[in-house]
């Protein structure tokens, strides 16, 4: 398995804790963020990561150098240190780095109880596979009663995404968890887009004409340590989880 972790991120809600080191770097409880993200994925199976740096980028290079050490398992950097790319153009500059098969996608500051090697497992037939969940929130993925995806909804303003101009009466919304697997049937595509844009918004331009999938987890538990008030919750969140990561 092949994982690539979001670590490039300024951390601006995190201040002012990321003004000295970068948010992947930010503790929770004895071990940084990114550490936990690398454990779990090597848990999981992964025999190759990546991860992007941009904020701090000479601190997050030294860090990876430290757990490729300790733990024995290849970490490649793709280097954003002149320009941040957003997720889909850090994938896109990232893909030389990938060996041809499925990438399983990974934000560094995403704590869950999934079960990553399942997930994985049941994302290979798919041009990519999301994570949702009917976690409540104002932005939504849209999907067919097949799980397609065919669109995205901003509840609160009423805005819609979707190469078909409008949703489906009887679309499915879900979260989006933060957590995906992209084959590299979809790199191609990519080509076609400027250096810096969101993943999703890839997503959402091809879904038509690719297989694009949510692969719904009823009984997910996430939580996104993006804030110092989230971060606060982090160590109750693995406790009462029963997480080591």
């Amino acid at each position: 398995m092949q994982v690539m972790i979001f670590a490039a991120g300024k951390g601006t809600r995190l201040k002012p804790l990321t003004d000295v080191i970068p948010k992947a770097l930010v503790p929770v409880g004895d071990m940084p963020l990114l550490q936990r993200i690398y454990l779990k994925v090597i848990e999981a199976g992964a025999d190759r990561v990546v991860v992007n740096v941009h904020h701090h980028a000479a601190q997050l290079k030294n860090f990876c150098s430290l757990l490729e050490a300790r733990y024995g398992v290849s970490i490649r950097i793709s280097d954003e240190s002149s320009h941040l790319l957003e997720t889909g153009g850090g994938i896109k500059k990232a893909r030389q780095l990938f060996e041809p098969e499925p990438v399983l996608i990974h934000n560094c500051d995403i704590l869950s109880n999934v079960s990553l090697r399942d997930f994985y497992q049941q994302s290979l037939c798919a041009d990519a596979t999301l994570l949702v969940s009917e976690r409540k929130t104002s932005r939504y993925l849209a999907f067919d009663k097949d799980m397609r995806l065919v669109g995205w909804t901003n509840i609160d303003t009423g805005e819609v995404k979707s190469p078909y101009g409008s949703l489906p009466p009887d679309a499915r919304l879900y979260a989006f968890a933060g957590i995906h697997v992209l084959s590299p049937s979809m790199f191609p595509l990519m080509d076609q887009w400027q250096d810096a844009f969101p993943i999703v918004d890839f997503y959402l331009r091809h879904c038509a004409e690719k297989n694009i999938r949510g692969l719904l987890k009823t009984d997910l538990r996430l939580l996104d340590v993006g804030k110092l008030d989230t971060l606060e919750q982090a160590q109750d969140f693995l406790e009462n989880n029963n997480n080591k990561y």
